[in-house]
């Protein structure tokens, strides 16, 4: 672009920050730089007051460069122009007289000069400038309507007046939101349609702001009105309860609080808390979301019992006497709680334990639990973890959830009422585990006297004592506890029930209390011992009374219907006590569920009688052995685990390495494969104890003699032949008398286990405890007079025979 010397003049410039002037238009200014000051001071001693002001490219920019302005902007006469004094803004006015271009800039001293020449439009089509034009106004009305300005606003009335098409893009431009670079394009566009076209784009742009803005205010002013109109009619709703002598409900309610918070004694840091969050409910509307959460906290805070705790009954006579009202026998379970007790009765301070009652099912470990409540006089609260995978269900939920509420442990703190109860732990090995957590390491903070002090439930969020709380677990095995769980119990192991003890049991206490629930008395129904001792043999098989309970409730209940249809009358009303006879059993309970074991008087050869400990006691397990023709393989069968397997493997290669020694021949072992099969074989079975009973079988088998029918037996097989502890001796001893064996052979390092036994068990039960297998093959194998090693395809050959007459002598 080019220009001659009588088309530009030199004019101060006034370089601008974040605006542009367009013609026409007026403009105050602060004027604050020393550069832009002398500038101006220079315009002002002028006679026409003409600068050039023009937008600085970057408004962080300081000292001004040629290179920091745009080349385009606006001639402009200052109008007026206020000096407060040396180093203060001097405040000014100017107009936009006419678009100019900065052909050069020239250094003058403390400010630049520029050298102008005005910028000409060129001829456009007038059509074409009003039909644009009329799309500008058109979109200036819509955005008039979303500003809710009236058409005869001053803005309207402006826009009106004016015909020039670039007056109305500077005029609409000037109050448009626009930045410095969208200014600069409309001042710089080459013709009137450009600028047109450029300021309805800018049009389209604020307008899509403008209906977004319009849509925001609408749903706020709809949500204002609506909390406006609940707020006029609570106050209305005041004012009525006023007149009325009726108190408002919200002050009601924190009056409430607040008094209960007075009466109870709580922890300094719980009372400040407590504090915060009433002050908090206080200033939350009803409507609120976060008021019946809050609520609902202070609530449960309140009824918790913080220091309220129930005296103990330390009378250990007393305790004596309830625990042998409830329970008959277990002297050893007994005596270890009068210990504990008794150690808090010396010491106050002291802990309370926490005691785990492991047993089979029925054998009186919950209604322990609350013999020992019924003796302190503490309250008894009960809480069964079987199958809880959840560990929030024990720790609570964080309020911040839909539905939270507090761990099961903290709602029983609150349904006790006070912070001593019994608390009862039941089923405790059933515990589960998956992806939500692992309740069984809850139970390490909640079960440990040095951690459960400061127990933090998850919704409660503030630190509850657990130490005071006298926790007793109950669980059928140990197998699945954790190891670090095991570690924070005392374990007190009850164990299933003889015959004569399920006797003693049913006459002192099942049916009086089944008599009890039918309304009747002793007077009216009587259960002889030999009724109850034939329900015991043939109607139940368990180690605890659950079964037991069960019939002697059926009997007593079609006793009380003889009663109830009038086909037999009470003592008190004239009648006969009715006398349950053994043999009316059978149309009462129906057919023999089980029927009583008698001691074998024979066993084919290959059959051991071994003996197994299960969650619901012992049994009588009987381990099958048989030869096979061709091949030197083992099979095994009835779902055998690992354990049994290696068992039966080490059994054979024992006696196989052994065979000479044994009275057995050799070459049987290596012409014959055995199998062994443990009957019930939908069951899966495991573990060491069937070593005995397996190298018995086998021997049996190889050497096609029968064993003792009278005689089972129990105990881990070593290779060496040596006969290894096992556990559960008890149940086992009980199953076999009850299965009516009296002969049982057991590892010599579980004779201490014997002593666990009630007197009438050892008294009629012979024990053989051996060290290694040979003397168990001696005993119940060996050891029977007028019998001898005979081979299943050969006569033993003189030198076996040999071998098994000096192993009888």
């Amino acid at each position: 672009m080019t220009s001659g010397p009588e088309a530009t003049r030199l004019l101060p410039v006034l370089p601008l920050r974040n605006t542009a002037l367009f013609p026409s238009l007026l403009l105050p200014l602060s004027v604050g730089r020393e550069a832009s000051i002398a500038a101006v001071r220079g315009v002002l001693d002028s006679e026409d007051k003409i600068l050039f002001v023009v937008a600085q490219k970057d408004a962080a920019e300081e000292e001004v460069t040629e290179e920091s302005l745009y080349r385009i902007g606006t001639v402009a006469m200052v109008k007026r122009a206020f000096s407060p004094g040396d180093g203060q803004p001097i405040q000014i006015v100017v107009q936009g007289v006419e678009r100019a271009e900065a052909v050069a800039y020239e250094r003058d001293g403390e400010f630049l000069r520029a050298r102008t020449r005005t910028l000409e439009l060129p001829e456009e089509n007038p059509t074409e400038v009003e039909a644009h034009k009329r799309l500008v106004m058109d979109e200036v009305k819509r955005a008039l309507e979303l500003l809710d300005a009236e058409p005869s606003s001053q803005l309207g009335q402006a826009l009106a007046s004016t015909r020039d098409a670039l007056q109305i893009v500077y005029l609409v431009g000037s109050i448009l939101n626009l930045t410095l670079e969208q200014e600069q394009s409309l001042l710089e566009a080459p013709s009137r349609i450009e600028a047109l076209q450029r300021l309805r784009a800018l049009l389209l742009q604020e307008i899509q702001v403008l209906e977004v803005r319009r849509k925001i205010a609408t749903d706020v002013q709809s949500e204002m009105t609506k909390q406006q109109r609940e707020f006029m009619l609570r106050q209305q709703m005041k004012a009525i309860q006023d007149e009325l002598g009726e108190i408002d409900p919200q002050a009601a309610e924190s009056k409430e609080l607040r008094d209960r918070l007075d009466e109870t004694e709580l922890p300094d840091a719980v009372k400040k808390e407590v504090q915060r969050s009433l002050e908090r409910l206080e200033r939350l509307p009803p409507a609120a979301p976060d008021h019946q959460v809050t609520r609902t906290h202070l609530e449960l805070i309140l009824e918790l019992p913080w220091s309220k705790r129930s005296e103990d009954r330390l009378d250990l006579v007393h305790v004596s006497d309830v625990l042998n009202r409830d329970h008959h026998d277990l002297e050893e379970v007994k005596r270890r709680i009068l210990e504990h007790l008794a150690v808090l009765k010396l010491n106050p301070a002291a802990k309370a334990p926490i005691l785990c009652f492991v047993g089979p099912p029925g054998v009186g470990k919950t209604s322990l639990g609350q013999s020992i409540a019924n003796a302190l006089g503490r309250t008894f609260e009960r809480m069964s973890l079987g199958g809880l995978h959840d560990e929030a269900e024990l720790r609570g939920h964080r309020r911040t959830y839909v539905g939270a509420m507090p761990g099961r442990i903290l709602q029983a703190i609150r349904r006790a009422g006070v912070n001593n109860p019994l608390m009862m732990l039941d089923e405790v090995d059933k515990l589960g585990r998956d992806f939500r957590g692992d309740p069984a390491a809850a139970l390490l903070e909640i079960l440990d006297p040095e951690q459960n002090a400061t127990f933090r439930d998850n919704y409660l969020d503030l630190p509850f004592d657990l130490s005071k709380v006298f926790f007793v677990c109950t669980a059928n095995t140990t197998d699945t506890l954790p190891a670090a769980l095991l570690d924070r119990m005392e374990m007190l192991r009850l164990s299933g029930y003889t015959e004569e003890e399920k006797l003693a049991i049913a006459q002192q206490y099942l049916v009086p209390r089944q008599l009890s629930h039918a309304g009747l008395t002793a007077e009216d129904v009587s259960i002889p011992a030999e009724t109850l001792r034939e329900i015991v043999a043939n109607y139940t098989r368990e180690a605890g009374v659950r079964q037991l309970e069960r019939a002697i409730g059926r009997i007593i209940r079609r006793m009380a219907l003889r009663f109830a249809e009038g086909a037999a009358k009470r003592v008190s009303d004239g009648g006969e006590p009715i006398i349950v006879r053994p043999e009316e059993l059978g149309e009462i309970l129906g057919t023999n569920r089980f029927i009583a074991s008698q001691a074998r008087t024979e066993l084919p050869p290959g059959v051991a009688a071994g003996l197994a400990w299960t969650e619901s006691g012992g049994e009588v397990l009987y381990v099958e052995a048989t030869l096979l023709p061709g091949g030197k393989g083992l099979n095994l069968t009835g779902q055998l685990g690992e354990i049994m397997q290696e068992s039966a493997k080490a059994a054979r290669s024992y006696l196989w390495a052994h065979a000479r020694e044994l009275g057995l021949e050799p070459e049987l072992f290596q012409s014959r494969g055995a199998h062994i099969h443990v009957p019930a074989g939908a069951v899966p079975k495991d573990g060491p104890s069937a070593g005995v009973a397996m190298t018995l079988a086998l021997a049996s088998a190889y050497a096609n003699k029968p064993l003792r029918a009278d005689t089972a037996m129990t105990g881990e097989i070593s290779l060496a032949g040596l006969v290894l502890p096992v556990g559960g001796i008890k149940e086992k001893v009980l199953a076999a008398r009850r299965s009516g064996i009296r002969r049982v052979i057991l590892p010599r390092l579980n004779e201490l286990n014997t002593r666990d036994l009630p007197a009438e068990v050892r008294a009629d039960t012979e024990f053989v405890y051996v060290d290694r297998a040979q003397d168990a093959l001696n005993d119940a194998l060996f050891g029977q007079e007028g019998t001898h090693l005979v081979a299943p395809a050969s006569p033993a050959p003189a030198a076996a025979a040999a071998a098994a007459a000096a192993i009888r002598e």
